[in-house]
C-alpha cells in the first residue's frame, strides 16, 4: 500500500500527517498483512517540507509540473504499492479511514471513495456553500450524467488499485483530476465503492 500526499509548503502539518499515515499503515499491516510506504509528492515547497518528510521516514518525489493533479499523478507513478491511497497533507483527513478502503479494494473494488457526509464534518472544516450547495449539486450532476453512485464526489481521501489508475490514463494537472478519476472510472464501468470518512479543520493555521 502506498499512501501518496501532494504537498506544497505543508511543513506545519506534515509531522501530524505522516504520523497519522504511519498509524494507518500499521493497522493495514495488522489487518491485511500488507506492507506500506508513505510518499510525499512535492510540488516545489520552499518551507523545508521535503526535509521534514524524509526525516520522518517518508519518500519524497519531486514533481516539477505544478498542480494538484500533476503532483498526484507523479506520486502515483512512483508508488510501489498494489493499492494507492491519496490524501491531503494539511491534516484535514484521517488516514486511518483508509484502512476500510483497502478492505474494499481487496474485496474487488477498483476505486473506493470517502464520504465526508457519512463520516462527519467538523465545525469550520468545510464552508457552508460547499457543504450545502456546491458539493451536493456537483455530486448530483456527476451521478446523473455518469451514474457514479456516490454521495461525495469531491472527497480528497480515496483509494485506487494501481492497475485501475494505469487503466484510467489520467491527465488532469489541477483540481479537475479528482473529477476526472471518478468520471473515467464510471465510464469504464469500474467497481466504485464508498466508505465513511471524517473531515477536520486543516492545520495550516
Amino acid at each position: 500500500v502506498s499512501i501518496v500526499m501532494p504537498c506544497l509548503n505543508e511543513a506545519r502539518a506534515l509531522p501530524h500527517c505522516i504520523a497519522n499515515a504511519r498509524e494507518a499503515l500499521d493497522q493495514i499491516r495488522a489487518r491485511y498483512g500488507l506492507a506500506g510506504e508513505i510518499i510525499l509528492a512535492d510540488n516545489g515547497s520552499q518551507d523545508g517540507s521535503q526535509g521534514i518528510a524524509e526525516a520522518l521516514g517518508a519518500r519524497v518525489v519531486n514533481i516539477t509540473e505544478r498542480g494538484y493533479g500533476a503532483a498526484l499523478i507523479g506520486g502515483f507513478m512512483a508508488a510501489g504499492g498494489r493499492y494507492i491511497v491519496m490524501g491531503d497533507a494539511d491534516g484535514s483527513y484521517d488516514f486511518r479511514d483508509s484502512v476500510a478502503m483497502i478492505g474494499k479494494l481487496r474485496d474487488g473494488a477498483d476505486l473506493c471513495m470517502g464520504s465526508r457526509f457519512q463520516g462527519g464534518i467538523a465545525p469550520g472544516a468545510m464552508p457552508w456553500k460547499n457543504r450545502y450547495l456546491g458539493n451536493p449539486v456537483l455530486t448530483g450532476l456527476l451521478n446523473l450524467l455518469f451514474r457514479s453512485g456516490v454521495d461525495d464526489a469531491h472527497c480528497g481521501l480515496r483509494a485506487i488499485s494501481k492497475k485501475a489508475f494505469l487503466e484510467l490514463n489520467l491527465s488532469g494537472t489541477g483540481m479537475e483530476f479528482a473529477s476526472e478519476m471518478l468520471i473515467k472510472a464510471s465510464l469504464k464501468s469500474l467497481r466504485i465503492d464508498e466508505v465513511p470518512v471524517t473531515l477536520a479543520a486543516d492545520l495550516r493555521g
